[in-house]
């Protein structure tokens, strides 16, 4: 897209396709698509780069990159990532995984993956929620959240508090870089933009596991607009997913 004086302001990055999408209106996987491609294309790896995309909302993440991606069991990406880079270490591997994905059925993968310290890069979308089953809870799901299975709110009685993920992560030894951004505003989308990069370069180095999460907008099933869903991720998400760097290299609290 060009301005009034003929430059270019916005242009698609080499790492996406021109694929219309299937996502839900309001919903965060474009813009953190955009992002990794963006940053791949900064890099210079797009010829070396493998996704692995799983069941769940993204499953179709093939389409919209221009680059290789392939399709993993559910909650299995790690562990299929740990295969592709000890084969071929000269790759540049990173899983694509939601909550329901990555927190759930996937907690056994993601945490043995850490601990061993597999060196690859994990992004990690968390709108608090299912998407492509049907809005139920979620390891995320905040406390009093309504979701097809929580009618009257997830109870921290029956249930537990919300899964934080980044910070058991950080915990183990074999991660070399954890941090948590957020889709609410222009400011902390750059910001996220900055931890992405930042956990493809640590893969590029050598370092152990890297994962960025992010907090996303679900406006389906949240039951609201897109602008109210980007609001509540400010005003009640974002208190209980504090957001910045919480791992970087050996150092366990690092701020943004």
């Amino acid at each position: 897209m060009k301005s009034g004086t003929g430059k270019y302001i916005y242009r698609r990055p080499e790492s996406l396709t021109a694929a219309p999408t299937h996502y839900c209106s309001g919903c965060g996987h474009g813009t953190v698509h955009r992002l990794i491609a963006e940053v791949v294309d900064e890099l210079g790896i797009r010829e070396k780069v493998v996704g692995v995309a799983p069941v769940g909302c993204a499953v179709l993440a093939y389409d919209y990159f221009n680059f290789d991606v392939c399709e993993a069991p559910h909650g299995r990406p790690p562990a299929v990532a740990t295969g592709m880079k000890r084969f071929r270490p000269d790759l540049v591997v990173f899983t694509y995984q939601g909550d329901g994905d990555l927190a759930a059925i996937g907690t056994a993968e993601i945490i043995h993956a850490a601990n061993r310290g597999e060196r690859i890069t994990v992004v990690f979308v968390n709108n608090g929620i299912y998407g492509m089953t049907g809005g139920q809870m979620a390891p995320t799901t905040l406390i009093g959240q309504k979701t097809r299975t929580t009618p009257r709110g997830r109870d921290v009685a029956l249930t537990g508090p919300p899964l934080k993920v980044c910070e058991v992560l950080a915990q183990l030894d074999g991660t070399g870089y954890i941090a948590r951004g957020a889709l609410d505003t222009p400011g902390n989308v750059l910001k996220t933009k900055k931890y992405v990069h930042r956990a493809f370069e640590n893969q590029l180095s050598g370092k152990g596991l890297a994962l960025v999460e992010i907090l996303s907008p679900c406006p389906t099933y949240w039951a609201l607009s897109p602008r109210q869903s980007m609001r509540r991720i400010t005003e009640v998400v974002i208190p209980q997913f504090p957001l910045g760097v919480i791992k970087d290299g050996g150092e366990v609290g690092v701020k943004p």
